[in-house]
């Protein structure tokens, strides 16, 4: 009887790793929530202009949300930099929403200047990480998007050069 049991909680319990398991599968690869349309987008740039995500509809899009605060966040630019310098054949972009003031970014970015494109989005960055899957609302929050504007990955945390090297294997 007591063989059964066990057998039977183990069973249990694999089955419930399994649906837990399928669930965060399915959630890796959906949709925005509604009202989330990454092409819509828009936001000021730090040197004045505009940032529209709808300029790059049709490319692999890794979106990052980061502060000059926050340590491993500005650990990780650098990485994040390289990554759109090398990726340009695939088509990949980076683009980083900065959740923090104007003019903490202006001169953050003088003493060093990033190659992709950086979009100011304030606190209500933290909102908007939020409506993309990052419950916690914490920094550094990456969403990667395939070429359709479907989200396919997210990292809460800081990014290593092995998950880029990963995103970049993807296909298209």
């Amino acid at each position: 009887m007591k063989r059964r049991n066990a057998m039977l909680a183990g069973v249990c319990a694999a089955a419930g790793a399994a649906g837990l398991g399928a669930s965060w599968w399915q959630r890796r690869r959906q949709p925005l929530p509604s009202g989330a349309d990454i092409w819509s987008m828009q936001f000021e740039q730090p040197d004045g202009g505009e940032l529209r995500l709808a300029d790059f509809r049709g490319r692999p899009l890794l979106l990052n949300f980061w502060a000059t605060w926050c340590p491993p966040c500005v650990t990780e630019l650098p990485l994040l930099d390289r990554f759109d310098r090398d990726q340009p054949l695939r088509g990949w972009r980076v683009v980083g929403l900065a959740v923090d003031n104007r003019t903490s970014v202006v001169e953050f970015l003088k003493q060093r200047p990033m190659g992709f494109p950086i979009g100011l989005a304030g606190i209500d960055g933290v909102d908007l990480s939020r409506r993309l899957g990052n419950a916690s609302g914490a920094l550094p929050f990456t969403i990667l998007f395939d070429r359709t504007g479907v989200a396919v990955d997210r990292k809460l945390g800081a990014i290593h050069s092995e998950d880029l090297q990963g995103w970049a294997r993807r296909p298209d």
